[in-house]
């Protein structure tokens, strides 16, 4: 009989169904799991589920029962994946789930910002209307999407629908070349050129080793149009400190960012240091976190294991 084990079912919304496999098991769930309990959560499972809890190396060691991490998520940074190839645990994640709600989250960051919404609402909750006494007022700039060019870091499947909105909008996307290389075909812009002409930049990156930090002082130095910085995919993609005193000198106009390096921040995060200005947008981790989205996350999710237990694996990583 399999064994499955959910470590942190607190990471899909309450109303979110998880179907239950057709084989015969027995399904644990905690809304929450600390490091400390997971190798004792773990210890007879076959197959374990997590969202955000890291299983590493020293754990993996530990659980001999174990065959495969079903991640219910996209990034597979939570899991050490050479200890799982090493021990024989295969790896699943979930593909495809966020084309919209990502994309949908990105573009209102930009609209948000663009628009000085937040602004606005403040001022009108303030009753800046009332004493402007003519029909509208005009304490913000606002700014079209139209004409503006699109700098798109990722050219997945979340970099592509970015970017068909984008000409929806009537705006120019350009794809990044990745960092530090050349001659990789008609689809990418060079690195520096993005940089240089972009007046948005929108991060739709996995976060690796090579990927860590991309985003740095020596390039909100070579941005030369002053571009909102969006990051709706890890946040140790951006350097933080450099991000705010970018913001901070006027080398980029404003900051939408869903992720952050740490989550939940700390106090004494630099944009939660700044997260109260009216050109700074920061979400709780929720761009992919449409009712849509997840349920097909959970329904993709599900589907690993039983394809897994059937014999017929899909969406490894390992």
């Amino acid at each position: 009989m399999q064994k499955i084990v959910f470590l942190d079912r607190a990471t899909l919304a309450p109303q979110i169904r998880l179907s239950r496999p057709e084989f015969e098991h027995e399904f644990v769930e905690y809304e929450h799991t600390l490091p400390e309990q997971i190798a004792a959560r773990l210890a007879d499972a076959t197959i374990v589920i997590t969202n955000k809890v890291p299983l590493t190396a020293d754990v993996i060691a530990q659980l001999p029962s174990l065959k495969l991490v079903a991640v219910a998520a996209t990034g597979t940074d939570c899991v050490d994946k050479a200890a799982c190839e090493q021990h024989g645990v295969r790896v699943s994640n979930i593909r495809g789930y966020a084309v919209n709600t990502v994309p949908e989250h990105t573009f209102a960051l930009m609209l948000a910002l663009r628009r000085n919404l937040v602004a606005y609402r403040d001022d009108v909750l303030n009753g800046e209307w009332q004493k402007s006494g003519q029909f509208c007022f005009f304490n913000h700039a606002i700014h079209d999407l139209g004409g503006m060019t699109l700098g798109i870091i990722g050219e997945g499947v979340l970099g592509q629908r970015v970017a068909e909105i984008a000409k929806a909008f009537g705006m120019r996307p350009l794809f990044a070349a990745h960092k530090g290389r050349d001659g990789l075909g008609p689809l990418y812009t060079p690195w520096d050129e993005v940089l240089a002409t972009s007046d948005i930049i929108t991060i739709h990156s996995p976060l690796t080793p090579q990927t860590r930090g991309m985003l740095a002082t020596p390039e909100f130095r070579k941005m030369k149009r002053k571009p909102l910085i969006i990051n709706t995919a890890r946040g140790g993609l951006v350097d933080e400190e450099a991000l705010v005193r970018a913001l901070d000198e006027g080398l980029i106009s404003g900051i939408g960012f869903d992720v952050l390096s740490g989550e939940p921040p700390a106090a004494d995060n630099p944009l939660m240091r700044i997260a109260g200005r009216p050109n700074v947008i920061v979400t709780p981790h929720v761009a992919w976190a449409s009712d849509e989205a997840q349920q097909s996350l959970a329904d993709q999710l599900m589907g690993n294991i039983e394809r897994f237990v059937r014999g017929e694996p899909a969406n490894l990583v390992v």
